[in-house]
């Protein structure tokens, strides 16, 4: 029991990061293209491990980034010097984890040919152009405002219609 409640604190710390880290979300929308992709391209298993590995680097790196903030604003009453190293060292973690992921990415995805033909196979198919830009209008909008904020606004909106057909 135990070790299953260690699942749901695990995934509640990644939900917190996700709801409260834009540059989470930029990561983990970023991880979905990415893997949504990756079919066009001949990747094998071990390319395949490699791009995980790169992923979860990445997005653990920001975990760290994150917990590395919140320690320091607990600790921190006011402005302390060490609190700017400490957060500038965090935050430096994940910028070259991520620049190291742009490099493997440009390892396993710089192939001309296969860009060509992901942007052929999307002008052979209008109803793909509109699907590929909704995609990144929504994946715009829950990075800009995050998944609670979004939900709210539904919410709020859903309850707006309902009380709309109740008479008012």
């Amino acid at each position: 029991m135990r070790f299953l409640k260690s699942f749901r604190y695990a995934i509640r710390g990644i939900v917190y990061c996700i709801n409260n880290e834009r540059n989470m979300r930029f990561h983990t929308v970023a991880a979905v293209y990415v893997l949504a992709f990756s079919p066009f391209f001949p990747l094998s298993r071990e390319d395949y491990a490699i791009l995980f590995l790169t992923i979860a680097a990445v997005m653990t790196a920001e975990m760290f980034n994150t917990v590395a903030e919140e320690l320091c604003d607990l600790d921190a009453a006011s402005f302390h010097p060490v609190v700017r190293i400490v957060k500038d060292m965090a935050a430096g973690a994940v910028l070259i984890t991520a620049a190291f992921s742009v490099a493997v990415g440009i390892a396993l995805f710089w192939k001309p040919a296969v860009l060509a033909e992901i942007v052929h196979y999307f002008f052979v198919r209008p109803p793909m152009i509109l699907l590929l830009l909704a995609t990144i209008a929504a994946s715009v909008l829950y990075i800009a405002v995050g998944p609670t904020s979004l939900r709210d606004f539904i919410r709020g909106k859903i309850a707006g219609l309902n009380g709309r057909t109740h008479g008012k």
